[in-house]
C-alpha cells in the first residue's frame, strides 16, 4: 500500500475508535512519525494531506526540515526523542512543540534558546509509566518541582500542553492500559494543583497501541509505522 493508502486507514481507525469510545471526531490530533523515512516520503505525506510530524533526532531534523518547510511552510514538527541540552538549540529552530521534557534543567536550556530568537514553544512533560522505557520524569516529585518552576513565571517563551508516555512494548492489553491509566492519573493531580497551567492534552499511543490510548483519554497519536512502513535506517 502506497502512504496516502495508509494514512487513509489510519485516519479512518483513529476515528472509528474516537466514535467507539463514545468520544466527539476532532478530539484526538494523529502525528505522522516520520524518523528514519526520507524527505521524499514524508512529502507523500504531506501530499496526501498531514501537517503534522514526530521526529526523534535533532540531527535528523537538520537534514530534513529545511527542505520540507520549503515545500510545505504550514506543517508542524514536534520533537518526541530524548532531548540532550546542546541539541536545543537546533531543536527549537525547527519544532513547534518538544513532547519529550524529563527535567528541568532541559526547560531551563529550552526558554534559554527560545528567549534568544524571540520564539515561542509548546512542551509536553514526559512520564515514566513503563519499565522498559528509560526516558521520562521518574517520580512526581521531580515532575512536579518542574511544574512548580514553570508556575512561579519563570519561562514566558514556554506554553504547557499536557503529558506524554510510551506504553510497554508487549501484546498484553491490560499492561498497556495501566500505563495510559497512570498518565492520567498523574495528569489529574497536576490539574489540580496547577490549575494556572495548561495541562489538557495527552500524547499516548503509537501503531501498536492507538486504539487502547485513544479508549483511555488520547488526545494525540504518534503512528509512524502503519504510515510509512518499516524504518530505513539507511536514510
Amino acid at each position: 500500500m502506497s502512504i496516502q493508502e495508509n494514512l487513509e486507514k489510519v485516519r479512518d481507525s483513529v476515528r472509528e475508535s474516537i466514535l467507539q469510545s463514545g468520544r466527539k471526531e476532532g478530539q484526538v490530533k494523529l502525528m505522522a512519525v516520520s524518523k528514519f523515512h526520507s524527505v521524499e516520503e514524508i512529502k507523500e505525506a504531506i501530499d496526501a494531506g498531514q501537517t503534522l510530524f514526530g521526529e526523534n533526532r535533532v540531527q535528523e531534523v537538520c537534514q530534513k526540515f529545511d527542505l520540507l518547510f520549503e515545500y510545505k511552510k504550514d506543517i508542524e514538527l514536534h520533537i518526541i526523542g530524548q532531548l540532550q541540552t546542546n541539541k536545543v538549540k537546533n531543536a527549537v529552530k525547527y519544532a513547534s512543540c518538544i513532547e519529550s521534557v524529563d527535567r528541568i534543567e532541559l526547560i531551563k536550556e529550552i526558554e534559554k534558546a527560545c528567549a534568544k530568537i524571540n520564539k515561542n514553544i509548546k512542551i509536553f512533560f514526559e512520564y515514566h509509566t513503563a519499565e522498559d522505557s528509560k526516558s521520562g520524569y521518574m517520580n512526581k516529585e521531580e515532575l512536579f518541582a518542574s511544574l512548580e518552576y514553570i508556575a512561579e513565571g519563570n519561562t514566558p517563551h514556554i506554553t504547557t500542553c499536557g503529558f506524554m508516555t510510551m506504553a510497554p512494548f508487549t501484546d498484553d492489553s491490560d499492561k498497556i492500559r495501566d500505563a495510559f491509566r497512570k498518565l492520567k492519573e498523574v495528569q489529574k493531580e497536576a490539574m489540580e494543583k496547577y490549575p494556572q497551567l495548561m495541562l489538557s492534552e495527552l500524547s499516548m499511543g503509537m501503531s501498536g497501541d492507538y486504539k487502547i490510548a485513544i479508549e483511555e483519554g488520547s488526545t494525540l497519536v504518534r503512528v509512524g509505522t502503519a504510515i510509512f512502513g518499516e524504518r530505513n535506517y539507511n536514510k
